[in-house]
């Protein structure tokens, strides 16, 4: 059962434990090592292994993406289609725009926006196949113009692969785990190279994509997922739905409600118990809820906002929206009692792809901006670059360099 606890004990409570990536990482560092010396031969023995994946080629042929595609019920199609559009749409909303505009006299400064040239997008096909994930992805880097998109999945399900023919995307391959992280960051002879991976996985994708950032771009490595609820009042039945609904997805999972009643923590801790009974994913969940989740009861929602800032959780829900001024660090917000967690899973339009662990201290979501480089331009007239010159000059002596100093006075802009 889901404990109640008081304010004064909270900040134990949700003290994360620290994802072991030690151990994944001396597992993960010789493969990646393998598959960028031997290439393919290395993806394929890997693959076979720990992927199932048998006599099969590892790219996923057109024929087999339009085969799965057919295969598609018609409400699956219509929810693709109608989640693509609004994910799309918002994507492109939150592009950085373009210009090249004066400030000050014969100062000329703006910025272009260019896509990068190739991304790999990492979508789970273990125990819970993610066709969202592949949305939430593929489709920011359209969004964003990346011409090139490499979609990796260990078991790809009819619903991933008929996704990516809706989608329009051809470089999909059977290959998960660290041996896909080296291959999309490496390249090998089938792989294309990617400049930046994104998507969730298991601790050995984590770990990889930790060991190679750098060597290749990443978007964060994720823990296990959490949600935190913020109300002073709600349907219980609600409440207990969106805490389930994180729970369900991993055994490590969190999920939080913070509130100012004791009447309502009551309700919503029987309200879990009662859902449990019926839920076919109630082994995960419930070791979710019993070992990882609580109910935080605090005075005033002052108090519970500046726990989940100091929290800073994937999933933040506000049941009052007057509420969201206050945010400082979350993920993704969900404001009102009818903006439930999983809209923004699948339909809503921001991605589901989010930091956890606290990460949201340093940034949200995934987003349109991960696929793009922002570009400053910057052009000057002669009297433009007389004026400056002084302080160029004097700061360029100041740091030993005077060949930047002499770069401006050869100009004879003096």
């Amino acid at each position: 059962m889901i404990r109640i606890v008081p304010y004064i004990q909270a900040r134990l409570l949700l003290e994360r434990r620290s994802v072991r990536l030690n151990e994944a990482e001396r597992v993960a560092a010789p493969i990646l090592k393998d598959v960028q010396n031997r290439g393919d031969e290395a993806l394929l023995e890997y693959a076979r292994e720990f992927d199932g994946l048998g006599e099969r080629p590892l790219r996923v042929s057109p024929n087999e993406l339009a085969a799965a595609c057919g295969r598609l019920s018609d409400g699956i199609r219509e929810a693709i289609e109608t989640a693509s559009r609004n994910i799309l749409e918002f994507a492109k909303a939150q592009l950085p725009r373009e210009y090249f505009e004066e400030f000050g006299s014969g100062r000329k400064l703006g910025q272009i926006v260019r896509p990068l040239d190739a991304v790999g997008c990492y979508i789970p096909s273990g125990r819970y196949p993610l066709p969202s994930t592949l949305l939430m992805t593929a489709i920011l880097a359209q969004a964003a113009g990346v011409p090139r998109i490499v979609i990796a999945s260990p078991k790809p399900t009819d619903e991933i692969l008929g996704a990516a023919h809706i989608l329009g995307l051809s470089d999909v391959f059977r290959m998960g785990g660290a041996q896909a992280i080296a291959a999309m960051a490496y390249g090998t002879a089938t792989v294309p190279r990617v400049d930046r991976i994104v998507g969730p996985g298991n601790i050995y994708v984590a770990a990889a994509k930790k060991l190679l950032a750098g060597e290749v771009g990443i978007d964060f490595v994720a823990g296990p997922t959490e949600i935190l609820i913020l109300t002073a009042d709600g349907d219980p039945r609600v409440i207990a739905a969106d805490m389930l609904a994180q729970a369900e997805h991993d055994a490590d999972a969190m999920a939080v409600l913070v509130t100012t009643s004791q009447a309502l923590a009551s309700s919503v801790q029987a309200a879990i118990e009662n859902q449990l009974e019926t839920l076919p994913t109630a082994a995960v969940a419930r070791e979710a809820i019993d070992r990882n989740s609580a109910i935080i009861l605090v005075t005033d929602l002052h108090a519970g906002m500046g726990l989940s800032n100091d929290f800073a959780p994937e999933h933040l829900s506000l049941h009052d929206p007057s509420l969201l001024k206050d945010v400082r660090n979350a993920g993704t917000v969900f404001l009102g009692q009818h903006s439930p967690e999983s809209a923004g899973d699948y339909a809503a339009g921001p991605s589901h792809v989010l930091p956890t662990s606290g990460r949201s201290r340093l940034r949200g979501g995934l987003s349109a901006v991960d696929f793009v480089k922002v570009i400053a331009i910057q052009e000057l007239s002669p009297a433009a670059l007389r004026e400056l010159a002084p302080a160029i000059t004097a700061l360029a002596r100041a740091e030993g360099l005077e060949a930047h100093a002499r770069s401006v006075e050869v100009r004879s802009v003096n």
